[in-house]
C-alpha cells in the first residue's frame, strides 16, 4: 500500500479526503450530535465534495443505492448515532440484497463513554454495538477507536465495498474520532479492482458444445449482466448464436425488450413468450442471475422452470449462487462481460460463418406467443374509463418518456405492471428495489438518481402506499433544485397485499385499504396539494387522454414536479407464472383463460 507522509489530521478529514480523493461528488445523510465533526470536515470541503441534506435517513441510503444502481460509481452516506443511523438500515438492506454499494458512514457516542449507557448508545451487552445492527445488511462494517486506525479502516472498507459482489460497508465512527488529531500517513486510493475475468476456458468451452447442439436453448440474464456491463457481448452472442434471450425482472435492460431475440421478463409477473422459453427449453445459459423467488415462479417445476430435464449451465461472479436454487450441469465462476466475449469469440471461429438456423422452428414458436401477448395487452390499453386501467398508464408512461429517460419503480403493485408492460431498452432505463423490496425507495431514489445522470429526465412511478413512506423525498428535491418527476399511482391502499388476502383467505380483507373509519368509504391524501405544499409543481389527471400530456409537461418543466393518477384498483396483472407462500395454495396462471374469455388462442 501507497500512503504520504506523516501530518496531522483528525478523523473526519481523513474520510473525507479520501471520498474526495477518489472523485465521490456527493455526501448524502442528516445531521446529529454524533456526526458534528464529521460535518465540520464536509464544510471544510465542501468546494470539493456537495453535501446535500436529507429530512429523513432512509431516503439518503436510497438515494445512494439508485446513484450506483445508474452510475456503477459509489457515494457516501452520513446518518449520527441511535435512531439515524437506525433510519438507514432499511436503504442498506435494499442496496445488500440488489448489489448495490454505497458507503455508510455512522457516527456512534464517543469512545470515553464506551459502556456508560450514553444518550442513543447502542447495544446493553456490548459498547457502542451498532454495527452488529446492520451486521446481515452489509459486506462489512468497520469501527475504528482510535484516529491512527482511520486510514486503514476506510481504505479497507472503499475496497471490500467494489470488489467481487459490490455492496454497500460500513464506516461506524465514535463522535471523539471525528474530532481527535494524531499524527498519521493517509493512504492512496487502490485503482477500482475491474472484475473483469472469464470462467474457467474448458467449462465455458463444454458450454457451448451444449449450446451449439442444444434446438431449444435460452438465455436468462439477471442483474449481473447490468453490473458487468455486458449488454454489448450478450447482444452479440445471443445474434450470432441465434438464441432466444428472457431475463430477470432484475435484469430488465441488459437487453432491448424491443430486440428480436428478446421475449421479456420471466416469472410470477413475467409474459408469456418468455416463461413459455425457459419451461421448455433443453439448454440454459443463465449469467448473473439467483434464481430467486419471485423470478422464478417460487421455483414451482414447470410454471417458470424444470431443471432438470432441462440442462443448466450457471454463469456468475459469486461462487455462492452456483447451484443454489437448482443443479448446474456446468456451474462457471466468471464475470458476465468477459465470459461472454470469450464465448463470443469462440462460437465465431466454431460457426465459421455458416447460418443457424436450428432454433428457427423454436424461435418460430416464440414469437407467435410474443405477439398474442401484444395483441392481448393492446387492445386493453386503449380503455379510456377512469379511474384508469393499468393498461392504459403503462402505455401512456411508454409513449410520453423520451428514450433517455430513467424510470425507477418503487414496490407495490404498480411494479408488477412495469414488469409486466414497460418496454425496457437499455442497462439501467429501469431502476427498482428488487431482492429486499423497500417501499420508497423510487420516491427517495430519483433524486439519486437525478444527480448521477443530469441530463437525463428522472420520473419515479409510485404507488399511493410507498409514496407515504418517504414523501418528505418532495422538500429534499426542491431545496437543492433536483428536477424529477413523481407519478403516483393512487389506487387507496396497499392493493398487493389486498389482492393476497383476497385471493388466499376467501375474499377476506383486513388493514390493506385505505378508508375513512368514520364512514367506510376509500380516502387517501390529496398528493397534488401536498406536493405544492412542499412547492413541488403539480396536476391530477381526471381523464385519461390527459396522462401523456401530464407526463410530458412534468418532464419539460425541469422542476420537481408530481403527477397523481387515479388507477382501478380492482384490475390485477395476468399471470403467466405463479407464487409460494407456503402453505397457502399458490394461484394457477389464468392467461389462457383470459384469451379463451376473448376468442383468442395461441
Amino acid at each position: 500500500m501507497t500512503g504520504n507522509s506523516a501530518r496531522k489530521m483528525n478523523g473526519a478529514d481523513i474520510i473525507v479526503d479520501f471520498l474526495v480523493k477518489q472523485k465521490v461528488p456527493y455526501l448524502f445523510g442528516l445531521c446529529g450530535h454524533g456526526n458534528v465533526g464529521f460535518l465540520d470536515a464536509a464544510f471544510k470541503a465542501q468546494n470539493r465534495i456537495r453535501t446535500i441534506s436529507v429530512h429523513h435517513e432512509q431516503t439518503a441510503g436510497h438515494m445512494a443505492d439508485a446513484y450506483y444502481k445508474v452510475r456503477h460509481e459509489p457515494v457516501a452516506t452520513f446518518t449520527s448515532c441511535g435512531p439515524g443511523s437506525a433510519n438507514l438500515v432499511v436503504a442498506l438492506a435494499a442496496a445488500m440484497m440488489d448489489s448495490s454499494a454505497f458507503f455508510a458512514i455512522t457516527g456512534n457516542v464517543p469512545t470515553q463513554q464506551f459502556n456508560r449507557g450514553p444518550f442513543q448508545e447502542t447495544g446493553r451487552y456490548f459498547q457502542g454495538d451498532f454495527p452488529s445492527v446492520i451486521r446481515p445488511y452489509v459486506k462489512r462494517s468497520w469501527q475504528p477507536t482510535r484516529v491512527d486506525m482511520m486510514p486503514l479502516a476506510v481504505k479497507q472498507a472503499w475496497d471490500t465495498m467494489l470488489s467481487g459482489r459490490p455492496g454497500p460497508v460500513n464506516l461506524d465512527v465514535p463522535l471523539n474520532v471525528f474530532v481527535e488529531e494524531d499524527e498519521v500517513t493517509t493512504l492512496e486510493p487502490t485503482s477500482r479492482v475491474v472484475n473483469g475475468a472469464p470462467g474457467n476456458p474448458a467449462a465455458l468451452s463444454a458450454a457451448l458444445d451444449m449450446l451449439l447442439a442444444a434446438e431449444r436453448p435460452v438465455i436468462i440474464a439477471g442483474q449481473g449482466v447490468i453490473l458487468a456491463e455486458a449488454a454489448p457481448e450478450l447482444a452479440g452472442f445471443a445474434e450470432l448464436m441465434r438464441i432466444p434471450v428472457v431475463t430477470s425482472p432484475n435484469g430488465k435492460g441488459s437487453i432491448s425488450d424491443r430486440h428480436e431475440l428478446a421475449f421479456g421478463a420471466i416469472g410470477r409477473n413475467g409474459n408469456y413468450a418468455a416463461n413459455d422459453a425457459t419451461k421448455h427449453a433443453d439448454v440454459i445459459l443463465a449469467l448473473g442471475f439467483s434464481f430467486d423467488d419471485r423470478a422464478t415462479s417460487a421455483w414451482l417445476e414447470g410454471y417458470t422452470l424444470a431443471i432438470p430435464p432441462s440442462r443448466l449451465v450457471q454463469i456468475d461472479i459469486d461462487p455462492t449462487e452456483i447451484g443454489r436454487n437448482y443443479p448446474a450441469e456446468i456451474g462457471i465462476l466468471g464475470d458476465a462481460k468477459a465470459s461472454l466475449a470469450w464465448l463470443g469469440e469462440a462460437a465465431r471461429t466454431r460457426i465459421a460463418g455458416v447460418a443457424r438456423d436450428s432454433t428457427a422452428a423454436w424461435l418460430g414458436r416464440l414469437n407467435h406467443g410474443r405477439a398474442v401477448w401484444r395483441d392481448y395487452q393492446g387492445v386493453l390499453a386503449q380503455s379510456d374509463q377512469v379511474p384508469l386501467r393499468p393498461e392504459r398508464l403503462m402505455q401512456a408512461l411508454s409513449r410520453a418518456l423520451p428514450e433517455n429517460a430513467i424510470i425507477a419503480s418503487d414496490v407495490g403493485v404498480h411494479h408488477n405492471w412495469i414488469i409486466q408492460l414497460f418496454d425496457t431498452l437499455r442497462p439501467r432505463h429501469l431502476i427498482h428495489s428488487w431482492g429486499f423490496a423497500a417501499m420508497g425507495f423510487a420516491t427517495s431514489g430519483i433524486l439519486g438518481a437525478k444527480l448521477a445522470a443530469p441530463d437525463q429526465p428522472c420520473v419515479a412511478v409510485v404507488g399511493d402506499g410507498s409514496f407515504l413512506m418517504t414523501p418528505h423525498a418532495l422538500l429534499t428535491a426542491v431545496e437543492h433544485d433536483i428536477p424529477v418527476v413523481w407519478v403516483v399511482w393512487n389506487n387507496n391502499g396497499y392493493c398487493s397485499i389486498r389482492d393476497i388476502q383476497l385471493g388466499m383467505f376467501g375474499g377476506r380483507e383486513h388493514a390493506t385499504n385505505f378508508l375513512s373509519e368514520r364512514d367506510q368509504t376509500l380516502f387517501s391524501a390529496d398528493f397534488a396539494l401536498m406536493a405544492r405544499s412542499m412547492g413541488v409543481m403539480s396536476h391530477r389527471v381526471e381523464r385519461a387522454d390527459q396522462v401523456e400530456d401530464a407526463i410530458k409537461t412534468a418532464i419539460a418543466a425541469n422542476r420537481p414536479y408530481l403527477v397523481e393518477v387515479p388507477v382501478d384498483r380492482d384490475i390485477r396483472p395476468i399471470g403467466t407464472g405463479s407464487w409460494d407462500l407456503p402453505p397457502l395454495t399458490p394461484p394457477e396462471p389464468n392467461f389462457l383463460k383470459a384469451l379463451a374469455a376473448r376468442g383468442m388462442s395461441l
